[in-house]
């Protein structure tokens, strides 16, 4: 007999309030801590994952790191950072995209990615997918084959996978 899978979301802290009044933060600290659970998302991602056949794994700042260099590991990958600018050294790839008040700009460095490479995105959350969307927009402006999306949670009721042509797999699901 197989045994029961780990429920992750037990796992997962609900922060109220953070990082402002309304807001209802999930919190993966709590899942990294825990040795058992952390091995298990990461066995469940990497399973999701694997069918890609991804030569490089993205991660996006900063959570997107925690979980695209374990990963990238255990999938025999190389792994490339996507970070905020003016974080990363030498020549730089940027993208602005526009937030529900103001721009940000994300940053890849120029040589980190070949035209042509399968690549797929990590992150730890998918909300509204901005940022997630603004990561594809950026890795296909140089040349990457982005065949698919990672993230530990998705937030469905944000609706961000509409945002994205690529397949999306998620964890874990909240509808509110």
């Amino acid at each position: 007999m197989a045994p029961a899978k780990l429920d992750l979301k037990q796992h997962i802290r609900h922060v109220p309030d953070f990082p402002k009044p309304g807001i209802l933060f999930y919190d993966i600290s709590t899942l990294l801590a825990h040795a058992g659970a952390w091995h298990e998302a990461l066995d469940r991602l990497a399973a999701a994952l694997a069918p890609y056949q991804p030569d490089l794994l993205v991660g996006i700042e900063s959570r997107g790191f925690l979980v695209a260099a374990p990963l990238a590991d255990r999938l025999g990958t190389g792994f490339v950072m996507i970070r905020k600018r003016g974080k990363l050294p030498g020549e730089v790839i940027r993208h602005a995209y526009d937030l529900e008040y103001g721009e940000d700009v994300i940053e890849i460095q120029a040589e980190a990615v070949q035209p042509g490479q399968r690549v797929v995105v990590l992150d730890d959350l998918l909300a509204t997918g901005g940022t997630m969307a603004a990561a594809v927009t950026l890795l296909e402006k140089v040349g990457a084959e982005v065949a698919a999306i990672g993230c530990l949670i998705e937030l469905t009721f944000l609706k961000g996978r509409e945002r994205l042509r690529v397949p999306v797999h998620a964890l874990l699901a909240y509808d509110n």
